[in-house]
């Protein structure tokens, strides 16, 4: 576990860090619930090219978006160290497709840095600020823009 604090600033925040092809990202760690190996998903006809299809957690139907496809980096070919991180964004739980979880970060949020003015609206869409630490650039994905239709039909 990285612990990436300052001592004057006593608002620090964990979040989760992954691999989506050779970037790291990381999301806030309270809005995980989970993190499993890969399972195979059933594709569902007409989705989006980024959602993978669904699979069966504990009864439940849980759509797995594929996280590079979605940031449009091409389409993850799930390895053995793929994993699912299971999420709720807002009042939707949906499953990430990236290639490795890294690491959990402690970072203070005075560290954080915004997104440059350089790169593009989409971009801007989906990475909300970065962090730099230990030479590492992790970019910090908002969950909230994963999947904008659900987000604003569950609002």
């Amino acid at each position: 576990m990285q612990d990436v604090t300052s001592p004057t600033n006593s608002a620090n925040r964990e979040f989760v860090a992954f691999r989506v092809g050779s970037q790291e990202f990381c999301i806030d760690i309270m809005g995980v619930r989970e993190i499993r190996g890969w399972t195979q998903a059933t594709p569902l006809p007409h989705a989006p090219s980024y959602v993978r299809g669904v699979i069966n957690l504990r009864g439940a139907v849980l759509p797995i978006v594929d996280l590079a496809m979605r940031f449009g980096l091409g389409l993850t070919e799930p390895t053995a160290r793929s994993v699912i991180i299971v999420v709720q964004v807002q009042q939707q739980v949906i499953g990430l497709l990236v290639d490795a979880v890294s690491d959990i970060l402690t970072v203070s949020e005075a560290s954080m840095q915004p997104t440059p003015d350089i790169a593009s609206d989409l971009a801007k869409t989906f990475v909300k600020g970065v962090y730099a630490i230990d030479g590492r650039m992790i970019s910090i994905v908002a969950l909230d823009c994963v999947l904008p239709v659900i987000a604003k039909a569950a609002a």
